[in-house]
């Protein structure tokens, strides 16, 4: 192992559990481990990563037992994140460690040029410096948004100074905002979306989002791909915003939800092997309508049963907002299939994650 990444390895193994807590956010801690899917970070209980120092080994060692994988947490990094190679993992892990320049100097490579803007490796740097939104201006924003458990499932993150820029011919600015990361069918992360925030908290007339143009834009590969709540199995529930599937999750948390951002995403975004039923969680516009014929259409040419939910007012999360979970839950009740009542309604209230 290169000297740089032996130094590495050490002390992000003294970081072991905030490791794990920024890129394995689907996990959880269970007395000297960490549990969760995949050195990908896919929610289950088959990897575990030791955040201690014990007799059996060092901290940050990871064990795959449904694989027999297992390696240290640098490679942690290069995995949950897709990276290409051991310069792009250094830098990404220096970045999370916050070393000082003379400290890089010690430990690493020339860094390479940056990403592109706009780019997948962009959007992928941009969630990775993120942090949990516990506690932050996002949960904020959400709770006035009506939302008052976010069961995001690792989904969502935080970024205190995200850059703005308005327009070619104006300086960037930084504000607040959520950044939720956008993944395609095999959970690579192929994009994010960026809504910036008011800092002084949620406000009524712009719903506390930052008082700028444009608050909300994506960047990477998003045709075809969503923001995902929930590990799909065989029914899967998609819209368009976030707020509105949050908002659906808030009453159905077992459910796994998609929200392709946009009508015409909507419209494209690529439907998971093995679903036997899609609810299209329609807008109440034009737009809603022809997303909704479309998709009906492909999951049927797909074998798959598509299911329209239809809000009584604009979205789910104006209904949410003015009719309440109980409400909404009623609103829901009549338009689930039966099945799906009992499996994803009844007993809602359990957390999901």
């Amino acid at each position: 192992m290169p000297r740089d990444a032996i130094e590495l390895t050490r002390r992000l193994a003294r970081e072991a559990e905030a490791v794990c807590r920024h890129y394995l956010s689907n996990g959880k801690r269970q007395g000297r481990y960490w549990l969760v899917g995949d050195v990908h970070n896919t929610p289950g209980r088959s990897l575990f990563v030791r955040l201690q120092e014990s007799p059996k080994g060092p901290a940050g060692k990871w064990t795959d037992a449904a694989t027999g994988e297992h390696g240290d947490l640098l490679d942690v990094i290069r995995e949950s994140l897709g990276l290409r190679d051991f310069r792009e993992t250094a830098e990404e892990a220096r970045r999370f460690l916050k070393l000082p320049r003379a400290e890089r100097e010690l430990v690493s490579k020339p860094v390479g040029p940056a990403a592109p803007a706009g780019s997948q490796e962009a959007a992928r740097r941009l969630f990775a410096i993120s942090s949990s939104i516990e506690g932050t201006v996002v949960e904020t924003y959400l709770q006035g948004r009506g939302i008052a458990h976010v069961r995001d499932g690792g989904s969502l993150r935080f970024h205190p100074r995200c850059y703005y820029r308005p327009d070619e011919h104006l300086p960037t600015e930084t504000w607040p905002a959520m950044i939720a990361c956008v993944t395609d069918l095999d959970g690579k992360i192929t994009g994010v979306h960026r809504t910036w925030l008011d800092p002084d908290g949620f406000d009524r007339v712009r719903l506390g989002k930052a008082p700028i143009d444009t608050p909300r834009r994506a960047m990477g590969d998003l045709l075809g791909n969503a923001v995902r709540f929930g590990v799909v199995d065989d029914v899967l529930a998609a819209g368009e915003g976030i707020e509105t599937m949050l908002s659906l999750r808030y009453v159905l948390p077992r459910m796994p939800m998609a929200a392709a951002l946009s009508a015409n995403h909507l419209a494209a975004m690529l439907l998971p092997s093995g679903l036997r039923r899609l609810y299209i969680a329609r807008d109440a516009d034009a737009a809603g309508e022809t997303v909704l014929a479309v998709l009906t259409q492909r999951a049927a040419d797909a074998g798959i049963e598509a299911i329209a939910l239809s809000p009584r007012l604009g979205d789910f999360n104006e209904d949410l907002h003015v009719f309440g979970l109980d409400g909404l839950r009623a609103a829901l009740r009549i338009q689930l299939v039966p099945e799906d009542v009992v499996r994803f309604l009844h007993g809602s209230a359990v957390p999901a994650e």
